[in-house]
């Protein structure tokens, strides 16, 4: 197996393609370029003052950096100001202050021009994701990219006596073969934690690189994909800076659930470990198949409303954060940078050891549209679930169900929604709706969508028990398929009650599931206009069409699902019922579906 270390000279340039940009910005980016070669002509050639000598006054430039390497940043522009360091004859005075990175990136896709976000020069943050999100709008701030200031491995990192149990450090793991080694938090051998991936790069690139493993494994992992989502999001952090916290040697028996491992960056652990002693040290897991990295990428912001004074004074100390006194301070404070070897003593007082493989080849983090698509999957499955389920309940779901036993297809049916059920939690919120049990209209709401953890008034029972009883007692009627009117008169009822309770912060959705033909004509199109008409973005309420047998129409289905935002599956045995909905959910969240 190949094994894989950080980025290089080579592997820090940055791999994932911008999407084009305003004029002006590639203007300003030639012109920030231009005026970086003649700076470093100039220092060669001797022309510009970079000790005494400044003439007044200073120019000053902010700059927001991302708070794990803003004491490293922050240390250098005091030697900078010491030092009487200048451009163009001016005095360079940084001023450094450490931002969240969300926070900023958020701000500035929006445009902001609030005095706190306009008044920086220059944005560090610690990965090109937030760089990117910050694009996405499109009509943002402008972003010129400068290089990068350093970087640092994602890794696991583990309390002693968990690390032991572990094999540390001759036992190595593939990022998916570490979330099935420690259970993924449900349980297994090591509590584990992270980081929120939607405010943590380091916590959306270790998840990520989860993702991109379990899947190459095994192409059917959208379930534990989705376990180990929920598993860390119940011990996850609010911030990177609170992540090394949640690490106690306690146990269970000794109170509130604490973690035993966590996703951390290389240069996270050498702060823990240097801070404290030998005994509560860290250790490192290299994961073999991929090692993501923070690449803590400069950018100017908002390049063409700076002055010339404050273009050069930026770039000055942009190319002062690649010289030799800056690269010193960088690894003093736990980070790599790009001219120099990997550090043994780094990664040892980081808690790595061989046969870890943390330096030998290049690699490479997981790709933009994957880490996208991640981001998708965890806001879905952490998100508590509001499923509204219509189910038919025609003599077409009589047919038998694939496998022995002479199981029928509404069994087999009601034997997986149970079993998803259990999966729930208490805030997940369930409904169910049958249709087929009568004439061509007829269809009704079995029980309203609620939370399982909920108790109606006067009755002793939860939620999750009464709808458990109602899947339970799910009949196929008839002889045939039901009408395909049926069919749609109640997909479109079930559909306008779930967008009239729409619960922000849920993951909403309508799951249509049918074993009988469907069919054109004015019913179809009927539904097809009034979906066209109220479907709101705004309000999101993807409709889930699971086709059960042969004789189900899954191409029809997916035409009309995907005007909700949902999709169309072919469910062969619907005791894979459970897999392929959770497969379905994690696609639409991606917007593969």
């Amino acid at each position: 197996m190949e094994r894989h270390s950080l980025p290089d000279d080579e592997t820090t340039r940055r791999t994932r393609s911008r999407r084009p940009r305003r004029r002006t910005v590639l203007i300003a980016t030639a012109l920030v370029l231009s005026l970086a070669a003649g700076t470093a002509v100039a220092a060669r050639g001797g022309f510009l003052p970079f000790g005494n000598g400044c003439a007044d006054p200073a120019v000053r430039v902010d700059l927001a950096v991302s708070p794990d390497i803003a004491p490293a940043v922050r240390a250098v522009a005091d030697q900078a100001r010491r030092d009487g360091v200048s451009s163009a004859g001016h005095c360079v005075d940084i001023r450094v202050d450490a931002r969240a990175n969300h926070e900023i990136a958020d701000a500035l896709a929006n445009g902001t021009t609030a005095p706190e976000y306009a008044e920086y020069e220059v944005w560090l943050p610690d990965s090109d994701i937030w760089v990117e999100r910050a694009l996405d709008s499109g009509g943002g701030i402008a972003l010129t990219p400068v290089g990068n200031a350093a970087t640092t491995p994602v890794t696991l990192a583990a309390l002693p006596p968990a690390a032991t149990r572990l094999g540390w450090p001759g036992k190595t793991y593939t990022w998916g073969e570490l979330a099935s080694a420690t259970g993924g938090g449900t349980g297994g051998a090591v509590r584990i934690g992270a980081a929120d991936p939607a405010r943590s790069a380091a916590g959306l690139l270790a998840f990520s690189s989860v993702v991109e493993s379990l899947g190459k494994a095994d192409p059917d992992s959208g379930a534990p994909i989705a376990a180990t989502a929920k598993a860390l999001a119940a011990r996850a952090s609010d911030s990177d800076g609170r992540v090394v916290d949640s690490l106690t040697p306690g146990g269970p028996d000794e109170g509130a659930p604490a973690n035993e491992a966590v996703f951390l960056t290389e240069q996270a652990a050498f702060t823990h470990n240097s801070a404290n002693g030998a005994g509560s040290a860290l250790r490192l897991f290299y994961p073999t198949d991929s090692a993501p990295a923070l690449d803590y990428p400069l950018n100017l912001v908002n390049e063409p409303e700076l002055t010339p004074d404050e273009r050069r004074a930026a770039t000055r100390f942009m190319s002062l954060l690649n010289e030799d006194g800056a690269r010193d301070v960088m690894a003093e404070h736990g980070f790599r940078t790009a001219y120099t070897a990997v550090d043994d003593g780094l990664v040892r007082l980081a808690g790595g050891r061989a046969p870890q493989p943390y330096a030998l080849t290049k690699a490479q983090p997981p790709a933009a549209e994957l880490v996208a698509q991640t981001l998708g999957v965890w806001t879905v499955t952490v998100q508590n679930s509001r499923l509204t389920v219509v189910v038919d309940a025609s003599g077409a779901m009589a047919g038998a169900a694939p496998g022995p036993g002479g199981t029928t297809r509404m069994e087999a049916t009601k034997a997986s929604m149970v079993r998803a059920l259990g999966a729930l939690t208490p805030q997940d919120e369930i409904g169910l709706w049958d249709f087929g049990t009568g004439g061509a209209a007829s269809f009704r709401e079995v029980s309203g969508t609620a939370p399982l953890g909920e108790r109606a008034k006067g009755v002793g029972a939860t939620h999750r028990e009464a709808i458990t009883d109602a899947f339970s007692a799910l009949t196929a009627t008839g002889t045939g398929p039901a009408p395909a009117s049926g069919m749609y008169d109640a997909t479109l009822a079930a559909f306008k009650d779930a967008q009239a309770s729409y619960v922000s912060g849920k993951s909403n959705a309508v799951v249509l599931l049918t074993a009988g033909p469907a069919s054109g004509g004015s019913a179809r199109t009927a539904l097809v206009d009034e979906l066209r008409r109220i479907a709101d973005p705004r309000r999101p309420v993807p409709l889930i069409a699971l086709a059960l047998g042969p004789d189900a129409d899954r191409a029809e289905l997916h035409e009309i699902a995907r005007i909700t935002g949902g999709a169309g599956y072919a469910v062969d045995d619907p005791a894979d019922l459970q897999a392929v909905m959770t497969e379905a959910i994690m696609s639409v969240a991606r917007g593969t579906a």
